[in-house]
């Protein structure tokens, strides 16, 4: 995936705002002002994602392009390595479940909004 297609990706989301707040090359993806996405758009392409801890470990063991998040929690956050062989699919599927981590914490008039 390029960072254009998780851009799009992630607005589609309920609740999903974006901003710079770190620099003018890292768009941030929030929902109710909660990251769930970082993208690198400077090589190497690259999106920090929140991870279930265990799933985290389970992914940086198969996947090379995965590792511990760069400059996060690294119990919690991985980094993915884009073009490096992993399918869109994958890439899809772990900004879905960084984003459903964070709504699943927030409070229920929060997630009940979202809903709207």
């Amino acid at each position: 995936m390029f960072p254009d297609e998780i851009r799009i990706y992630c607005l589609k989301k309920p609740g999903t705002s974006e901003s710079f707040p770190f620099d003018e090359v890292s768009p941030v993806y929030k929902v109710v002002d909660k990251i769930f996405c970082i993208v690198s758009i400077e090589p190497p392409l690259s999106v920090n994602l929140k991870c279930d801890p265990e799933r985290a470990v389970d992914l940086r063991e198969r996947y090379s392009a995965i590792t511990p998040g760069w400059h996060m929690n690294k119990t919690h956050w991985n980094t993915v390595y884009l073009q490096q062989g992993l399918p869109d699919s994958l890439v899809r599927e772990l900004i879905d479940h960084s984003y459903n981590l964070i709504v699943s914490k927030l409070k229920k008039s929060d997630r009940e909004h979202l809903k709207k």
